[in-house]
């Protein structure tokens, strides 16, 4: 069955200028199909059109209407006043007013009820049961555990929340709809990697149809049965994931290219041909004839049209010569706010040649970290650098002091350089014609990291600190920013929740987490290796076994000693469910904790009632 299908679809914003052209696809029930394209090439207004909150010039869009159909890039509005807590339970609206109404039905009920008050209480019951509003707090548990939103922000105001937060808290109210198309636009953005890993597992087993827009491309290996490309108005298609797009797209370039190439080196020998002979075919009209049937056949073969390789920014890192083995050492640096204690007792030491990713949950403290590194944070503790290191840090919040400015002339002022230098380096950053005059102040979070980067690559350093350097960066943008790196030769230490760039260039990981920082010296497939080796070897609580049931042997004596034992047996499996019910109440903002413990509760009073089983034979 097809969830979604567009047909000859049409759009501009100015006229003659196409954004979409023609745009056809088809989605099947079920798929997950990840849309790529570089910013800007209309991959979001496709989505806006899709939900029917942008018009369209010309084509069909046909989205079953049968079928809930939910958007992540846009944050309603909520009423003043509102908390996290609310906007999660707006999910669950039409089950919460069945509730109501229950409510209302059971005080009037309280005196004496009716026949027609009973009938409609139980259709409400009912209602109530397979909306799944029984389940609906364990729900709302399971999906903000995943996601990382805490007991603590639950309580907070929506309006207090920054744009990241945001973002999160509304999937969790779209996963909590219940939709049955998910169309995603960027939603690893804001996420930490256990949240990005948590919501890969929840679209993998998600029964519905997902049509994401992301730029992670180990996000999109995970979870796409295919993608769509949207290039020039058009689109291409790949049956497969992100790995196989690679490789299925630098197949069908070196295709095109060899067939442009043979049909040229055709044409070229024929029209060599043609010229000849209309010169023999001056006095001899069979050879001039034949000529011109060569040049009919010239015209009739199909032109292959030469493959364009996507422009790409040629720059580098500049680099100062470090002489030394030591780029900096940490001794016992903590750093606190109140109460809160981020990290203590840090004792690091980093060499020349170093590549380091810092990782850890949103909130732990990783961008602090580096800002004490850099002095622009006070902290306990002693940090050296070497005598001849100099460093370069691109933040996470991009910030320019004069964002009126245009990007011409903050290269001059801030860079000191000649209006031929600044035309030259922002060109090799794609800034080129017009661009270069717009404000600082409105370009997207994605230009204004690849300005910042223009500004930092002249710098001669040798120790490069980038916190979330692919943030809002499209796919061709990051592969470009990955080929700068890799001609880098002095210390790489990085945030980030790419795991593709974590995996590309990591060789050492520090770990942030419950206050302190853990050395993994290894790549990260070994450093996860370690994590799910140490998770898998944690003591599990499990319940007793199941013990055999005995028969009471033939005398009193015997069937005395079993009644004793079985009694002895009772005594302590009440006692550990009675423990149960104090972790349970414990883990009660821990969803997977939670479930863990509900599973072994349940096993363990399935132990009790058979022990009380034998015990009520053995009396009799």
């Amino acid at each position: 069955m097809v969830d979604i299908q567009v047909t000859n679809l049409t759009k501009f914003f100015v006229i003659g200028e196409n954004l979409l052209e023609n745009l056809t696809f088809e989605i099947q029930e079920g798929e997950c199909v990840a849309i790529l394209g570089r910013n800007g090439c209309g991959k979001t207004t496709l989505f806006n059109i899709l939900t029917g909150q942008m018009d369209y010039d010309s084509g069909e869009v046909y989205v079953n209407p049968n079928k809930k159909l939910g958007l992540i890039s846009q944050i309603p509005r909520f009423p003043e006043g509102f908390t996290v807590e609310d906007v999660l339970r707006s999910a669950f609206a039409d089950i919460l007013r069945v509730r109501q109404k229950m409510e209302l039905l059971e005080c009037e009920m309280a005196n004496g009820a009716t026949d027609a008050q009973l009938r409609e209480y139980d259709a409400l019951t009912n209602r109530f049961q397979t909306g799944g509003g029984y389940d609906m707090d364990v729900e709302v548990d399971k999906i903000c555990n995943g996601l990382g939103i805490t007991a603590d922000q639950r309580m907070q105001e929506f309006a207090s929340l920054s744009g990241g937060e945001k973002t999160r808290v509304n999937l969790a109210r779209l996963l909590l709809e219940k939709t049955d198309i998910l169309l995603l636009d960027e939603p690893t953005n804001h996420l930490d990697l256990n949240s990005v890993e948590w919501l890969e597992q929840y679209i993998n087993a998600f029964k519905g149809t997902v049509l994401t827009i992301s730029h992670d491309r180990y996000f999109i290996d995970q979870v796409a049965d295919r993608v769509i490309e949207i290039t020039e108005g058009h689109a291409e298609f790949y049956s497969g994931n992100y790995s196989f797009y690679m490789d299925e797209k630098q197949a069908r370039f070196d295709l095109q290219l060899k067939q442009y190439e043979q049909e040229q080196a055709k044409l070229k020998q024929l029209g060599y041909t043609v010229e000849r002979m209309k010169g023999w075919g001056i006095n001899n009209r069979t050879l001039y004839r034949r000529a011109m049937s060569i040049q009919h056949r010239m015209e009739r073969i199909r032109k292959t049209e030469k493959p364009k390789k996507e422009r790409t920014m040629k720059a580098s890192f500049g680099e100062k010569e470090f002489s030394g083995d030591i780029v900096f050492k940490m001794k016992n640096v903590s750093k606190s706010f109140g109460d809160r204690t981020l990290f203590s007792d840090v004792n690091l030491t980093v060499e020349g040649g170093e590549r380091i990713a810092l990782l850890g949950d949103n909130g732990t403290g990783k961008t602090t970290f580096i800002k004490c590194l850099l002095g622009d944070e006070d902290c306990a503790g002693k940090i050296q650098f070497g005598p001849t290191v100099k460093f370069g840090y691109l933040p996470q919040i991009i910030h320019f002091d004069h964002p009126e400015r245009s990007l011409y002339d903050t290269m001059l002022y801030e860079k000191n350089c000649t209006p031929q230098t600044a035309r030259d380096r922002l060109g090799a950053f794609l800034f080129q014609g017009e661009d270069v005059f717009k404000q600082v102040g409105n370009l997207s979070g994605g230009e204004q990291s690849r300005l910042r980067l223009c500004m930092l690559m002249d710098e001669k350093i040798n120790l490069l600190i980038l916190d979330e350097p692919t943030n809002h960066l499209d796919i061709s943008s990051r592969e470009w920013v990955e080929a700068a790196i890799e001609e880098f030769e002095g210390v790489l230490l990085f945030v980030s929740h790419d795991r593709y760039f974590i995996e590309k260039f990591a060789e050492r990981i520090w770990l942030l987490e419950d206050g302190t920082i853990r050395d993994f010296p290894c790549g990260y497939q070994k450093y996860r290796s370690i994590l799910e080796h140490e998770a898998a070897a944690k003591p599990v609580v499990t319940a007793a076994p199941k013990p055999k049931k005995e028969k009471p042997k033939g005398g009193t004596k015997d069937t005395d000693k079993l009644i004793r034992r079985l009694e002895r047996e009772i005594e302590k499996q009440e006692a550990l469910i009675g423990e149960f019910d104090e972790k349970i109440e414990a883990a009660a903002a821990d969803y997977q904790e939670l479930t863990r413990l509900l599973n072994e509760k349940e096993e363990a009073e399935a132990v009790l009632m058979d022990l009380m089983e034998q015990w009520d034979a053995a009396q009799e």
